[in-house]
């Protein structure tokens, strides 16, 4: 982890640039833009939707520049974790990195749950008779094949992952073909009265909304930072990785959000009753190339969800491993499998979370368990984080840096402004639902929870703070 060879039985620096890229935009895209752009016209109430995937770009890129910087210079397994026992560990111990664990056991598994609905919901085109229960059933068991798939080596992992990353590519460019053969700039440019309106509550609210819908299909621009113990030479393949991913989806994000209000007439997105809905890609297919092409490119998409999920277990699954090992997490997720080197129990429980959020998603709606698992990770993950960065600048300078941040602060600033924003509309954007007080909730109970293992640990606040200053050497390939 500092440089020197892993230490046995430890992790193997095999995934490349290639293949880092390709984790990364496989778990970003997936299914994400293909059911998510319905709810971003209702959010807005228009084609001025397009504004959701604009700001959620640049939120990304402003947070993904903060992960570039840290995964350079701390290139461990587990992303945040480490980066949060680094910086906080001088005032509160271990608590900051205990409690991310505890958000991060949640909100990961939450966020691959949202893919496999997504996974179901298009699988309903293919077969319009297919039933909750049935649909639950196959959803559950999309899950359980992806932890099969997961339980072997890195190596194998990550040939399925560029195969993968072909077919998403293949089929977001089907789509976006097709919806430039009958592309018509009027319905795709035509603006309900005010829909610009900056002085009216409801563009506010409709741009809160549209920028956690968009900074929801982004994530996963970070998810090799929590392989950073996997990936070759990480000072400069992981940052490139990650400012790669997210360039290269919003170009396809911006062509596919477009093309589609350019094909299919935005009332029908937000009618609950019309297949727009629920499969808009395959509805642009029927629409241009006939039903033979839209049933084609849905089994492609279905291909993509599923590529989704399975990058996601891989990289979440890692969190809880390190942790572990340095005795911030329970014991038992530290040990990997005899064999193929990957942690057992954290691919397992993420399993099993992922499968309880995909009910709860199929039993509610999309558009607020998106919401949930946003607010859930804001306090614990992106915000602390960002003052992690700076805490680590002031703290550590003599800390090698392969990626310092471009124009520091700034990009820090603004993703600071853009989660502050999400955080505070998230009540007003799902009445009823109480997201705030829920992720306070669980925040609270992780609070509880680190003080009963804190004793039983005897560590901070009921023993002496353990301070260890790691990563003095830039790890290589």
């Amino acid at each position: 982890m500092s440089g020197s060879p892993p230490p046995t039985g430890g992790f193997v620096r095999r995934v490349g640039q290639f293949q880092a890229t390709a984790i990364n935009m496989s778990q970003m895209c997936g299914i994400g833009p293909f059911v998510t752009i319905p709810l971003m016209v209702a959010a807005f109430g228009g084609p001025q939707a397009v504004i959701g995937f604009l700001a959620g770009a640049l939120l990304a890129l402003c947070d993904g520049l903060v992960w570039a910087e840290l995964g350079a210079s701390m290139p461990g397994s587990g992303g945040s974790y480490v980066y949060l026992r680094q910086a906080f560990q001088y005032r509160t111990g271990r608590l900051v990195p205990f409690l991310f664990v505890w958000t991060a056991m949640l909100f990961i598994p939450l966020i691959m749950s949202t893919g496999v609905v997504g996974f179901v919901q298009y699988l309903g085109y293919l077969a319009p008779g297919l039933g909750r229960t049935s649909g639950d059933l196959i959803g559950l068991g999309v899950i359980a094949l992806v932890v099969v798939l997961l339980w072997r080596g890195i190596e194998h992992i990550a040939r399925i992952t560029a195969v993968m990353w072909t077919v998403m590519i293949a089929s977001v460019v089907l789509v976006i073909a097709a919806a430039a053969t009958d592309f018509s700039p009027h319905r795709a440019f035509t603006y309900p009265a005010g829909a610009f309106d900056l002085t009216s509550d409801h563009f506010w609210l409709g741009f809160a909304a549209g920028l956690t819908i968009g900074i929801y299909d982004y994530l996963g621009y970070n998810t090799t930072a929590y392989m950073g113990a996997e990936i070759k030479d990480p000072g400069r393949v992981l940052p490139r990785s990650i400012v790669f991913s997210i360039l290269g989806i919003m170009a396809i994000y911006l062509l596919l959000q477009i093309g589609t209000l350019g094909v299919v007439d935005w009332h029908r997105m937000a009618d609950p009753h019309d297949v727009a809905s629920t499969s808009v890609a395959s509805a642009v297919l029927e629409e241009t190339w006939g039903r033979g092409a839209a049933d084609v490119v849905t089994v492609l998409i279905l291909v993509t969800a599923f590529a989704s999920v399975f990058t996601g277990l891989l990289g979440g699954s890692r969190v809880p491993y390190d942790a572990a090992r340095d005795r911030v997490f329970f014991r038992p997720y530290e040990k990997l499998h005899p064999r193929h080197r990957f942690p057992t129990l954290g691919l397992a429980t993420m399993g099993v979370i992922t499968a309880v959020g995909f009910l709860i998603g199929r039993h509610t709606d999309l558009a607020t368990l998106i919401q949930l698992l946003t607010t859930v990770m804001v306090l614990v993950q992106a915000l602390a984080q960002i003052v992690a960065l700076t805490v680590l600048r002031g703290r550590r300078p003599e800390m090698p840096r392969p990626y310092r941040m471009w124009l520091y602060p700034v990009p820090s600033v603004l993703a600071f402004a853009g989660w502050c924003v999400i955080y505070a509309y998230a009540d007003k954007n799902s009445p009823g639902r109480h997201p705030v007080e829920w992720s306070l909730a669980w925040l609270a109970l992780g609070c509880v929870a680190f003080l009963l293992w804190a004793r039983l640990e005897k560590v901070w606040p009921f023993g002496a703070k353990e301070i260890s200053e790691e990563y003095t050497v830039v790890a290589v390939s």
